[in-house]
């Protein structure tokens, strides 16, 4: 994305259902006074400052909104804890009358919340903002608009604290990665900070990476620092699960629930939140599913770290908090007999307990699950206690155990930093399942593609679909599209051209383009989506993670002895490193995308060929010729290294789609394109001629 150019595109048009949900800002982005003005409002000045191409007042505003929720839960987490204080809530006494102490404390503690936060926040209903909007801040939206405003305000310091923060939560968003590269490549004045970087988070990481370098002492202090910054986030989030809960089996108007009744509905959700902080604390910005055992492993790193540096009181110490999570662990227990005997005749092993930090927090999870799971079979809520202390989870991009046993001197503990075996995949690797499209042709499947999760098809799109797909790219297309402004991205012998279905509906819609030819493209990605869907057997919900329709050409003057690759050999949801034969997920790979496919629209060019390799980059295992309707599908793993030989001559057409199981990484524009499509049926302008549902779907 261009310096100058707007997030989200241009547009603004997309953008009207979101600023009619926010509250008017009461005159844009005024001096501070009075009470703490609500964020959404502030949120919707800076939106509007922003379009307007008032920068100044863009950034002031949203700083300012930024601002207002930070001391927005500030302000509520000092209230409740105050009144927490000063209102014990009494115990129930017997007979008649008996609960009148508990709901007196319970109506003075309320009281107490109530005469703490107005000074500060004003009324309550100030402050409550629209899903959608809460949605934006999750995910660092704002942050996004703050990059452009600052970039307009030549503040690069800002604007690179701005786009890195926005990254940290939104690691797919390609335009952003290449801003982030442009800041790293200038001369060293601007230092990347995650300003909404949760402490506890970033002190874990430190203390592993510490770890890992053998630095123990380091190790310690960081490790020990999270644990300490875990449980006062661990509070914050209890305290904060205490706000308002949304009834989501009632209407509010209309309950009419007893008593008892509501405040059983509403214990339970505010009971649910707390239960779940351990799922909070775990989360990554921007993720869904947390760190697979996260507390436990600060155990398991400092007991061994401990050991290292000769603290065999401390490390069993440790070792001990850990069993309390995993008191089957054969690889701890094993290291607690060990320091058990180190300090044989020194210390009593007796004496030395888990922490008690670790012990009241799991005393009070399993209380939370216990009546979490009483409510659930005797008042009829709906509940499934997850794992929050799984050990061998399936994600692949989580940090080694340390405590895996291997070789070491007879004389020491069994304990190496190795990593343990590579967890199983979440989900069964299957395929095979139908094609849902009776002219749709099956070539190859995995066995015959020499891989795992392959297939080649043909016939997916007809020749005049792809004439008039071709048509609509010709209309459509901009050089670098897609490949962060870059014409020649992966190589100098070629020119690189895009255009996403989003830019293709906006087309349409302003008459560019004709609109039916425009909602094609949306129309053949949606039907290579079911089929990916369908002949993979997924048994979840596959989405949009990216797609782009892609033309390359060749540069003439520029083919003879080519030696080098249209597109180098590449895994789609890891760090391909050959030497290794490993592929690392991590970021900056897009570590959520999980399928990928390429429906080719033309054979009239040549090279070209899509290639699959071994994970040495070298040994070619498949090479498929393109050709119109053809598509190749595949995981989109290290399993399946892949890359594009060099077009030659002409100009070689697809179109590019990355799939996604984990809703969170939906392709943004898609979602805005399926707006655009309801609107437009919803004008009778009906959908293009070809049909997207399957004449013989199971």
């Amino acid at each position: 994305m261009a310096a100058g150019s707007r997030p989200g595109g241009a547009l603004l048009l997309l953008l009207l259902p979101l600023m009619l949900l926010l509250p008017a800002a009461g005159g844009g982005c005024a001096a501070e006074s009075g009470p703490l003005e609500p964020f959404d409002a502030l949120y919707a000045s800076g939106v509007e400052a922003y379009y307007g191409g008032d920068f100044a007042g863009a950034a002031r505003c949203l700083e300012r909104a930024l601002r207002s929720r930070r001391e927005l839960r500030a302000a509520r987490l000092r209230c409740r804890r105050l009144c927490r204080a000063q209102v014990r809530l009494a115990e129930p006494g017997p007979g008649a009358g008996g609960d009148l102490p508990f709901f007196g404390s319970v109506l003075r503690r309320a009281d107490c919340v109530r005469r703490c936060e107005e000074p500060l926040l004003g009324a309550v209903s100030r402050h409550r903002a629209a899903e959608e909007v809460r949605a934006d801040f999750q995910r660092r939206v704002p942050y996004s608009y703050l990059q452009r405003a600052y970039i307009q305000l030549n503040k690069l310091e800002e604007a690179a604290n701005a786009a890195h923060t926005f990254f940290m939560a939104n690691p797919e968003h390609m335009e952003i990665q290449q801003d982030l590269e442009n800041y790293k490549t200038m001369s060293g004045k601007v230092s990347l900070i995650d300003q909404e970087a949760r402490q506890h988070m970033e002190d874990y990481s430190a203390g592993v990476r510490h770890y890992d370098r053998e630095e123990y002492e380091l190790a310690i202090e960081f490790l020990e620092r999270a644990l300490r910054g875990y449980y006062s986030e661990d509070e914050d989030c209890q305290i904060m699960c205490e706000g308002p809960q949304r009834f989501e089996e009632h209407e509010y108007l209309d309950y009419k629930a007893g008593l008892y009744e509501a405040i059983a509905d509403h214990y339970m959700q505010v009971l649910a939140c707390k239960h779940d902080c351990v799922r909070e604390l775990a989360t990554r910005s921007g993720r869904i599913s947390p760190i697979e055992n996260f507390l436990p492993l600060h155990y398991d790193y400092l007991q061994f770290a401990y050991y290292r540096v000769g603290d065999y009181v401390k490390a069993l110490e440790c070792a001990k908090s850990y069993l309390l999570f995993h008191p089957d662990d054969e690889d701890v227990l094993e290291n607690a007999g060990y320091y058990e005997g180190l300090l044989e005749g020194t210390v009593d092993p007796a004496t030395i307990k888990p922490r008690k930090e670790a012990r009241t927090l799991l005393r009070r999870h399993k209380l939370e699950s216990h009546l979490l799971q009483v409510a659930a079979a005797g008042l009829g809520y709906a509940y499934t206690e997850p794992n929050y202390w799984n050990r061998y989870g399936a994600r692949q991009d989580e940090h080694s155990v340390p405590s895996s046993i291997s070789s070491e001197p007879e004389d020491g503990p069994r304990l190496s930093l190795t990593k343990k075996p590579m967890p199983k995949p979440d989900r069964e690797l299957k395929e095979g399942g139908p094609l849902l499209y009776s002219d749709v042709k099956f070539v190859y499947n995995s066995q015959q593609l020499n891989g795992t999760q392959r297939v080649l098809l043909d016939n997916v799109i007809s020749e005049e679909q792809c004439r008039e797909l071709h048509r609509v790219a010709s209309g459509i297309m901009l050089a670098g599209d897609g490949y962060r402004g870059k014409t020649s991205p992966h190589t100098p012998n070629e020119r690189f051209e895009g255009a996403t279905v989003l830019k293709a509906l906006k087309y349409g819609y302003e008459g560019r383009v004709p609109l039916k030819s425009a909602r094609l493209f949306y129309d053949i990605s949606e039907k290579a989506r079911r089929i990916v869907q369908s002949y993979f057997l997924l048994n979840s919900t596959l989405y949009f993670s990216y797609t782009h329709l892609v033309c390359r050409t060749a540069l003439s003057g520029q083919q003879e002895r080519r030696n080098d690759l249209s597109h180098p050999i590449h895994a789609d949801n890891c760090l391909l490193d050959p030497e290794a034969n490993e592929c690392w997920k991590e970021p900056p790979a897009y570590t959520f995308r999980d399928y990928s496919a390429l429906l080719y629209m033309n054979a009239d060019f040549e090279g070209g060929e899509f290639i699959f390799t071994e994970m040495d980059a070298k040994t070619v295992t498949a090479s498929i010729k393109p050709k119109c309707g053809r598509m190749i599908s595949f995981s989109s793993g290290g399993e399946n290294p892949h890359g594009v030989k060099a077009v030659t001559k002409g100009q070689r057409c697809a179109v590019a789609l990355w799939f996604t199981l984990d809703p969170l990484y939906r392709e943004l524009e898609r979602i805005q394109a399926d707006e655009v499509i309801a609107m437009l049926d919803q004008e009778h302008l009906g959908p293009s001629e070809m049909n997207i549902n399957p004449k013989d779907e199971l």
